[in-house]
């Protein structure tokens, strides 16, 4: 499994914000001229060091305050310059503006001090849920059972989100899921964490991918009542193949479809679609199985919405089956490790920011088995 790199750090501030301070000061120097009548222009400092605050820390703002307070008084002393008497600049009124300025200073140092501390909070929580995550989503092996297969993880840039798969060689075929918790942060993690515990567990007991998709069912359930949370519910898609009979049965509960690169033509596996987990109730029917044949040099591809729904900076979505026609219709039968290098290297073209998190399960029959 691929696990895209991700460096826990504080985001950078954009370079306009880090602008604005001076920005801010040639806005106040060009302003005095402009205008036809004559005031004291350098009042308009006094905002200054609340300025700096949004995107520079105390050390900076409380240098920024001690500029625009000097500043302040060579303004005042140029007017002097003009004609007043030399002590014009320690009038009251500027001496307030002094004495202003400090006190937002004291202000705004205060405010980064305490962004710069909510920033540090997040990121740590952000690790902590990443990291969690990370250990949960084991490794997917290049080969499992009868089948070849790769995976890839990319965590959200905001909040770590509940995308989980995992694959399973077991008596009956080798079983996957893909699935997306709704929510985000630790509470998504720990319903993943039970979740891919459940699925691992039911995968090798007696029964078909009914019996899978109803213990995961039941094991969502039982979640949403110690949480509490009504609203609790997982999508997610159940695999199993069979390679005696060259076909997947699939359990789809309200996930994306899978997508199958086969004989240089991309298709989604189209089939009976079913509620969510955790939404059993509001409904009386039940997950209904499918299947489709598959062959050799056949590529089954699995993923959550934060594939499907990135977008790039018009706010369009990543178009998934024509990025994988353009890329390998045509061709020799890709591996899953092919379509995964793949996406990790073309989906960062499409967007620049990872709202959602990205989880891709790629799997294939093996030629040699």
């Amino acid at each position: 499994m691929r696990l895209s790199d991700s460096v826990l750090e504080e985001p950078a501030t954009p370079g306009w914000m880090r602008w604005m301070p001076a920005a801010y000061v040639a806005f106040v120097l060009l302003l005095e001229p402009l205008t036809p009548v004559e005031w004291p222009v350098s009042f308009l400092l006094i905002a200054l060091p609340v300025v700096a605050a949004y995107s520079y820390g105390p050390v900076a703002v409380a240098a920024i305050t001690v500029f625009a307070a000097a500043l302040e008084g060579v303004l005042a002393g140029t007017v002097c310059c003009a004609g007043r008497p030399a002590h014009f600049a320690f009038e009251r009124h500027y001496v307030g503006a002094y004495v202003s300025t400090a006190l937002v200073g004291v202000l705004g140092t205060a405010l980064a001090a305490h962004r710069r501390h909510q920033q540090a909070r997040l990121v740590h929580s952000h690790s902590v849920a990443e990291a969690l995550m990370r250990t949960l989503l084991r490794p997917v092996p290049q080969r499992v059972g009868h089948v070849l297969a790769a995976g890839l993880y990319r965590p959200a840039e905001a909040v770590v989100g509940g995308d989980l798969f995992d694959i399973r060689a077991t008596e009956a075929g080798e079983r996957a899921v893909i699935g997306d918790v709704r929510g985000k942060g630790l509470q998504a993690v720990r319903t993943v964490a039970d979740l891919l515990g459940c699925f691992r567990q039911a995968a090798h007991e007696p029964g078909g991918l009914l019996a899978v998709a109803t213990s995961m069912q039941r094991c969502i359930a039982r979640e949403a009542a110690e949480i509490p949370d009504d609203e609790l519910f997982v999508t997610a898609a159940l695999i199993e193949y069979d390679h005696l009979a060259r076909r997947v049965t699939i359990v789809n509960c309200g996930h994306i479809e899978p997508v199958l690169i086969s004989g240089g033509e991309v298709r989604v596996l189209s089939g009976p679609p079913s509620l969510p987990l955790g939404l059993a109730a509001l409904s009386s029917e039940r997950p209904v199985a499918y299947t489709h044949s598959v062959a050799h040099g056949d590529v089954l591809l699995l993923c959550t919405d934060g594939l499907i729904e990135a977008r790039d900076p018009d706010g369009a979505f990543y178009p998934l089956l024509d990025r994988l026609d353009a890329r390998f219709a045509g061709r020799p039968a890709p591996g899953p490790v092919e379509v995964v290098d793949f996406l990790d290297t073309d989906l960062p073209r499409h967007t620049r920011v990872f709202q959602d998190d990205v989880a891709i399960l790629v799997i294939a029959p093996d030629a040699l088995s």
